[in-house]
């Protein structure tokens, strides 16, 4: 990080956007601020288009003006509600709110909300390095107000409140989850005190809607090391009440000497590997979830030691129901990572035999347009510290991904262009686009994948009649 003098900041801020809200502020007589992420993310030398403009008196009224400023181009909306607007100018967007205190009730996170001062606004922000403000008034331009050290903190690459944490967290425990996520995002240490806080606090996170929680869990599994969110998470007893299913899976077993691996950290392991080849939230959550089926289904053989037969099985259809109560989607997203849950242990079983094309084909067709995400989950997945094994399995998934790629040429030929075709057998048997022609189709691109028989049309001809006689189509 760089820290600046006022002139410097001054000239940091020298855009037109903030010399216009600058002037409307002054002709309104009003006090005005930059703060929040903005100010934090100059110091921390990040680009930021999304700005945060406190008002010591109406924001709607400075919003609605610099509107007027801007003309046309500007788009002004307004929420009398939260005493909040919102101007949007090309790609810039700045949101205006009046300085405000909050005051809480032990059973709600929606704050009573008074008119305030610039102090009363810092004190109700959750974290020192977001409570600085910079003045954007004519006469103290690019001036920093930053009562609680949050450039120090920022230094230091601590997150800590700036009042009392058991109350910040008590009136609104949403911010213990953006404590972590912070920490995360930044790579920043949560100071002692406040993360003692965390754990003192924790089940007040059950008042909090999972969408929100969701919301900020998401931003952890985002991060580059989201391993990072997930170990303070659990180490302040979030994790417990928010995903017990992952913390179930922190149990190290000892029978006749033989123990098995720690799956919670492995499984932070593959995790991490994960992100590391992939911005795809939706494959990140497969690895999370790859291994919640192992407490369910493990068990102990004196001749195989400790097993976790059809864990892959079990964990996808937990998969509906975490994402159901964690407030996720429940449409193609949920569908593809419960696929891959299901499907992460297939590369592995081949690989670990004589890779064959008719299993990898299989897989091929079980895994569809994921195969690619499948293979890369499996490959994150070999955490082995045996590296003779691991070396291993690595050199076997190239071979599966080598003959992927080759049964992709063949099988475009040989499968994808089919010699009979949808049309043809709604022409053949006199039927609509229905479920049966499907149905027909499915058969005989199963029996070209088993290698039953050729992708030929007199082969193919015989098998469709015999199944479409089954089905009552023909005489």
């Amino acid at each position: 990080m760089k820290i600046y003098s006022d002139e410097e900041l001054a000239k940091l801020l020298d855009k037109d956007i903030f010399h216009l809200i600058s002037s409307v502020a002054d002709d309104l007589g009003l006090e005005c601020y930059v703060v929040g992420g903005y100010v934090r993310d100059i110091f921390l030398e990040r680009p930021s288009n999304d700005i945060d403009v406190v008002v010591v008196g109406s924001g709607i009224e400075v919003a609605s003006a610099l509107k007027q400023r801007l003309g046309r181009k500007a788009h002004l909306s307004v929420f009398r509600n939260f005493g909040t607007a919102q101007v949007k100018y090309r790609d810039t967007e700045v949101e205006f709110v009046g300085a405000r205190k909050e005051s809480y009730s032990h059973d709600s996170r929606k704050p009573i909300v008074e008119n305030g001062t610039l102090e009363d606004d810092q004190n109700r922000r959750d974290f020192t390095i977001n409570a600085m403000a910079i003045c954007l008034n004519k006469e103290y331009f690019g001036e920093l107000v930053d009562p609680f050290y949050g450039i120090e903190d920022l230094e230091d690459g601590i997150i800590r409140t700036p009042l009392d944490p058991d109350i910040t967290f008590s009136d609104d425990p949403l911010r213990m989850m953006r404590c972590v996520r912070f920490a995360t995002q930044l790579r920043f240490m949560i100071e002692e005190e406040t993360f003692d806080a965390l754990v003192r606090n924790a089940e007040r996170i059950k008042i909090v809607s999972g969408e929100r929680i969701k919301d900020e869990l998401n931003k952890i599994m985002m991060c580059p090391q989201p391993s990072r969110g997930i170990v303070d998470l659990y180490r302040c007893g979030l994790l417990q009440l928010i995903l017990p299913e992952l913390t179930a899976l922190d149990v190290v077993e000892t029978r006749e000497g033989r123990a098995h691996k720690n799956n919670f950290y492995h499984t932070l392991e593959v995790l991490d590997n994960v992100s590391k080849k992939s911005d795809n939230l939706w494959l990140r959550w497969a690895a999370l979830l790859h291994d919640v089926g192992k407490p369910r289904s493990k068990r102990w053989d004196a001749s195989a030691g400790w097993t976790f037969h059809n864990h892959n099985f079990i964990g996808a259809k937990m998969v509906p129901q975490i994402f159901r109560r964690m407030s996720l989607p429940l449409d193609m997203k949920m569908k593809y990572v419960k696929k891959l849950v299901d499907l992460h242990m297939r590369p592995i079983v081949i690989a670990d035999e004589i890779v064959t094309d008719s299993a990898v084909r299989r897989l091929m067709n079980d895994a569809g347009d994921d195969i690619d995400d499948l293979m890369l989950l499996c490959e994150a997945d070999i955490t082995s510290k045996n590296e003779a094994r691991k070396k291993m399995f690595l050199k076997n998934f190239r071979m599966v991904r080598e003959k992927l790629a080759d049964l992709k040429v063949k099988d475009y030929r040989r499968v994808l262009q089919p010699v009979i075709d949808g049309d043809e057998i709604m022409q053949l048997f006199h039927l609509p686009p229905s479920r049966e022609v499907g149905v027909l189709k499915q058969h005989m691109k199963d029996a070209v994948l088993d290698n039953r028989v050729e992708n030929e049309r007199e082969p193919l001809m015989a098998l469709l009649m015999e199944k479409a006689k089954e089905m009552g189509l023909t005489n």
